[in-house]
């Protein structure tokens, strides 16, 4: 595996789980503390499911489709062009699938504290993991458009 990517990876996984640590250590479920009145608090949630709650209570489920996600994401990262942007991506995503995957496996859920309020829609608490996930994703496809989801050496070839 790339050095940038692992040590990105480590990185989210680390932040990750001291935030995580950190909110365990100050708040009890369902404890919240407002940082900007009307938009952005912090929650403590423990949630059993996956992406906004779904598959509820199937942690051997939600942890099989977490390891088939992290193998695919491996395979991809041979096939993406090695550039800092998809490194980061890679990074980001694999960490942020452990950081969660961890909590899974130790608490049978994942510890959510970010609890967003905008424009009047209360937005699934999620946390450092999730962000990682997701600016991950976006930097993916964001390659994908540019044509960088092939290698230099596959797209000689076609």
């Amino acid at each position: 595996m790339n050095r940038k990517i692992l040590i990105t990876a480590i990185v989210v996984l680390f932040l990750d789980q001291i935030t995580k640590g950190l909110i365990l250590a100050f708040f009890k479920e369902g404890e919240t503390l407002p940082i900007i009145k009307n938009f952005l608090s912090l929650t403590y949630v423990e949630n059993s499911g996956a992406a906004w709650g779904l598959f509820a209570n199937n942690l051997i489920l939600i942890i099989f489709i977490t390891l088939i996600a992290a193998l695919i994401i491996y395979k991809f990262m041979y096939s993406f062009q090695r550039n800092n942007r998809n490194n980061l991506a890679f990074g980001l995503v694999l960490g942020g699938l452990f950081g969660n995957l961890i909590d899974r496996i130790i608490f049978g859920y994942v510890r959510d504290f970010i609890d967003f309020n905008i424009f009047g829609y209360d937005y699934p608490v999620f946390n450092v993991s999730d962000i990682a996930i997701v600016i991950g994703i976006f930097l993916l496809i964001i390659a994908i458009f540019k044509g960088e989801d092939h290698n230099a050496v596959n797209s000689r070839k076609k």
